[in-house]
This record gives C-alpha cells, sequence and structure tokens, in this order.
C-alpha cells in the first residue's frame, strides 16, 4: 500500500498527521521534513524570551518521539528534490517514495530585503526552533535590537526584547504599526503604549545599508539617519513557500493554489497552512491551519470534506497593548466607526447596511471579542 506523504513537520503537518491518525491507524504515512522534526508551537517564538524558554523549553517532542505517536515514518534533514505527478513519486537525495496522496506543509520563508553594506548577511530573522536557538545565543552579547519590520511579528519580538530589558528600535516605512491589519487609531494606539515601555520608532523611512561596526553596527536609513544597534533582526514578514509546487506544474498564485477540500490543480495533491492558498485566502494563522487539517484529514480518510471558515479574529501578543483583530474582507465596502480612549480602542467596520464585517479592539476594549466575533459574518461558509 503506497502512504500518504506529507511535505513538513510545523504545525500544519503534525496538525494534519494527528487528526489523520484518529480516523485511519492502518494505511502508511511518510513525513519528510528539511530540518531536525521537532514539535513545537511556532506562534510561541514571538514570546519566549519573557517566558524564559530557550528551544529546548519549546519543543513538545523529537522526531523519533512524534513517529512512534503518529505511526509513521519521519525522514528528517530531508529535502524533496522533485514530484513526478504522473507516477505518484517524490524524489529525494536519499531515494524515491510513492504515495497514494500527497500534501504540501511547507509553511513560509522570512522575506531577505535587498540591503547593502558588509553588515546585511548578519542579519537574523527567526521562523523555526533552529533560528530561535541562534537568536537568543546572539542575544546574550547585546543589548540594543534594531528590528526591520514594524508588523505583527516585528511589534510582537519587540514587546518580548523589552520583558527582558533590551533596548529596542522598530524601523519601517509603514505610518503606523501593524498598518496591514490595523486602522490607524489602533495601531498609534500600540506605538503609544511601546513607546511608554521604551520602544524607540523610525517609522516613514528604511534601511539602505547595514555596515559592520567592531562591536556591532550602523545602520543607514533612506531618510538619511543612522542608528547603531548590536544586533539587527529582520521582522518584514513571510512569503509562502510555493517554489516546489510551482516546478512540479502546480498552480500557484499568493500560495499553492486550492479548492475548498484542499485540492491542488493536480489530482491526489494537496496544500495546507501557510503555504495554501484557499479558495482566494491565504491566511497565515493557527486557527485556519487546524481547521483546514481537520477537513483534509477527513478527506485523505475517503471521506470528501470542505474547508469552512467562521470569523476568525487574530489576538496579537502584545502585552503592553493587548490587540485583537479581525480585519474585514479586501473586497468589503463601508467604513470604520471608531471610539477612543487613550490606548483603549474599538474600531468597528460597518458595511453602508450597518452589518459588523470587521472590528479591531486595543486595550480594555479586547473584552468586546467574543460578543463582537458573533456578529461577524464566515469568511467561508
Amino acid at each position: 500500500m503506497d502512504s500518504i506523504i506529507i511535505i513538513g513537520t510545523g504545525l500544519a503537518g503534525y496538525s494534519l498527521a494527528r487528526e489523520f491518525r484518529r480516523l485511519d491507524q492502518i494505511t502508511p504515512l511518510l513525513i519528510i521534513t528539511e530540518d531536525d522534526g521537532r514539535s513545537y508551537s511556532k506562534p510561541m517564538l514571538s514570546n519566549a524570551l519573557a517566558q524564559g524558554k530557550d528551544d529546548a523549553k519549546l519543543t513538545l517532542a523529537d522526531a523519533e518521539a512524534m513517529a512512534q505517536t503518529l505511526q509513521a515514518q519521519i525522514l528528517t534533514h530531508t529535502q524533496v528534490t522533485g514530484i513526478d505527478s504522473h507516477n505518484r513519486t517524490v524524489f529525494t537525495r536519499q531515494g524515491s517514495h510513492t504515495y497514494s496522496s500527497l500534501v504540501f506543509a511547507m509553511g513560509a520563508r522570512p522575506i531577505r530585503l535587498p540591503i547593502k553594506g558588509d553588515g546585511a548577511e548578519d542579519v537574523l530573522s527567526v521562523n523555526n526552533l533552529g533560528d530561535y536557538a541562534h537568536f537568543r545565543e546572539k542575544l546574550e552579547q547585546a543589548q540594543g535590537i534594531a528590528i526591520i519590520g514594524p508588523g505583527l511579528i516585528g511589534c510582537e519580538f519587540a514587546n518580548d526584547l523589552l520583558q527582558v530589558n533590551k533596548a529596542v528600535t522598530l524601523i519601517g516605512p509603514d505610518p503606523y504599526p501593524i498598518s496591514t491589519l490595523l486602522p490607524e487609531s489602533a495601531g498609534t494606539a500600540l506605538q503609544s503604549a511601546l513607546q511608554k515601555t521604551g520602544v524607540g520608532w523610525r517609522l516613514g523611512s528604511v534601511v539602505d545599508q547595514i555596515d559592520k561596526l567592531p562591536n556591532g553596527y550602523r545602520l543607514l536609513l533612506s531618510n538619511g539617519d543612522q542608528l547603531e544597534a548590536d544586533l539587527v533582526l529582520s521582522a518584514v514578514g513571510l512569503r509562502p513557500n510555493i517554489g516546489l509546487a510551482a516546478e512540479t506544474g502546480i498552480a500557484t498564485n499568493r500560495g499553492i493554489v486550492t479548492d475548498r477540500n484542499l485540492q491542488t490543480s493536480m489530482a491526489r495533491v494537496y496544500a495546507l497552512g501557510d503555504c495554501a492558498e484557499v479558495d482566494g485566502l491565504n491566511l497565515p494563522y493557527v486557527a485556519p491551519l487546524m481547521i483546514g487539517a481537520r477537513a483534509l484529514a477527513k478527506t485523505l480518510a475517503g471521506t470528501p470534506t470542505a474547508v469552512e471558515y467562521p470569523a476568525m479574529p487574530v489576538v496579537i501578543k502584545t502585552p503592553a497593548c493587548p490587540i485583537v483583530a479581525a480585519p474585514p474582507p479586501r473586497s468589503a465596502e463601508g467604513a470604520w466607526e471608531i471610539s477612543a480612549d487613550q490606548d483603549n480602542v474599538t474600531a468597528l467596520f460597518r458595511s453602508a447596511d450597518g452589518q459588523l464585517q470587521g472590528f479591531v479592539l486595543t486595550g480594555t476594549a479586547v473584552s468586546q471579542k467574543q460578543a463582537l466575533t458573533k456578529q461577524l459574518p464566515a469568511l467561508l461558509a
């Protein structure tokens, strides 16, 4: 019997394997990963410093334990070099494997900006346990941290670094933090709260060049400003890992294009998690991933099941200014209704007929999350 093959041991790959094993304990399961296959929660990476957790403490299980739990074969440190969809074969440098169904659960990779200077190659990003271990090691000798990218992850890391008494400066072209998700009032509330705790801001500009100094780096900004830092962290965003799928001839856009059954343009091939674009939506968050894992497990077990997405607010881990965001769909027409009391913002996006299409809450206003979520339409019904 050919195996179901899952490429990737992140939250998507392992969640799917767990859900599938609840339904089917017989079909062979092969999981292939480029890393060491440790199971962990990736969202924890951006607030683990304050909790005093290193990569070992974040590890839930190693690959051997996961293989036993999932009754699966797990190939670690193994790169998939090609896929023959006609013969349903996956090729690696260590050998080839045939599949009955194939799942891309390859996540996303950090975007690397084209920055000049001899220090540009030293810029760190944190996207997995190995990255996090390296980041913690470098932090031991660093006090001033420059973070490129004032988006969700950049702000979460900034808040976390403050909790371990580091000096943080956030840099980016945005007019205010997390500007792709938040209306201005909510973004400026976050900016104000983080500034009160010690974060420095260099907004409206980008890093053009990073030069090495004897004990750190000098950053040259596009507006002519300069600043020095002991360590530079890039948090400018992630790009869905679609290269292998595209090389295989599978349709890709922002992510690997799938229908609501997570089926790609190729028969018996599926995509799940950050790498997938489901019915036009690429949602790199835990809630849609878990919904997708449960639906796809049923499909792989013989009961085709479409994904249904309810409203799924995102909790942003910035304790200095708690935030819950349920941004309206990009196609939504309407306007924001905003009320604010210092850093406590209630922003409601309503259509012309008064229907709630999205919301953003900051500070004490996050207590309204549950009641407002019930009023939102489903993303995919």
